[in-house]
This record gives C-alpha cells, structure tokens and sequence, in this order.
C-alpha cells in the first residue's frame, strides 16, 4: 500500500472533467486532501496502469459512471505542508476531458456525495483549490478545450 500523508515521493492522480448537456459530474471527497470540497472524481494511479485506464477506473468506483477518455486537460501539482513545513500530502494531478458512457450515479466510501451541477453553478459550491485552478484555466482559454466548447 502506497503511503499517502507523508510520503517518500510524489503520487501520481488523474482527475475526470466529465460534461454532459451543460453540466459538470462533482463529488464530495470523504478524506483529506480535500475533505468535505467538491471536486470531479479520480483518484490514484497504480502500478502497471495507465493514465487513462486509471481514470476510467477511478471514475466508476467513485460515483458509477462509465466514461470516455476525451483530452488532456492540464497537469498541475498538489503539494500540503503542515504546521512544520513539512510535506504532508504530494500529488502530480493529471486531469482530462472525458464523456460519460452510461451508468447510474452513486455515492461510495470514498465519495459520500455524487451530483451533476450546471458549469455556471459550480463555484457556489466550497470546491478544491485545484479543481478551481482548472475551472479558471477553462475560463481563459489557457487549456486545450474552454467551457463554452464542453459545455
């Protein structure tokens, strides 16, 4: 088992942009880093997968959608240090565009909380410090696709 607080070297995390009809799939993270914010669904890569294999994983377990991997969207780092300056949590975020398949949404250990939001309302909601730099990459075009292509 891979140790997440504390670690020996950066983990690698895939995260899915999924869109459909305007709205984006969020979840509600159930430990930390992040616990308690919204933020689109991922999760870990393990060893002998692929970036891509493990997002279409990730996404399933965490809210019962299957998704098609679209695009890269951006790579950005998530880095916590405690109170000491310490490396607490370190994690390289890969996250793409992906399209949800089929399934049926649905909470799971990991995720208490699943739901589609309208794009224009997802900043109402207490989301991820990198889930809000990625949504403000979109806005300004800095990304290979923009909110008003996706959505």
């Amino acid at each position: 088992m891979v140790r997440r607080i504390y670690p020996e070297c950066p983990l690698v995390g895939v995260g899915a942009l999924i869109v459909n009809e305007g709205r984006v799939l969020l979840v509600k993270r159930a430990s930390e880093p992040g616990l308690g914010l919204w933020s689109i669904p991922g999760g870990v890569l393990r060893v002998g997968e692929t970036l891509e294999e493990a997002l279409v994983r990730e996404v399933e377990e965490e809210t019962g959608i299957k998704v098609e991997v679209k695009c890269l969207l951006d790579v950005l780092d998530l880095i916590v240090r405690d109170e000491d300056g310490r490396v607490k949590y370190h994690y390289v975020l890969v996250d793409y565009l992906a399209k949800p398949l089929g399934g049926e949404i649905r909470p799971s250990p990991e995720t208490p909380e699943v739901k589609w939001v309208k794009i224009d309302d997802v900043e109402k909601y207490p989301v991820t410090k990198t889930f809000l730099r990625l949504l403000r990459k979109l806005r300004e075009g800095k990304l290979p696709a923009n909110l008003k292509e996706i959505s």
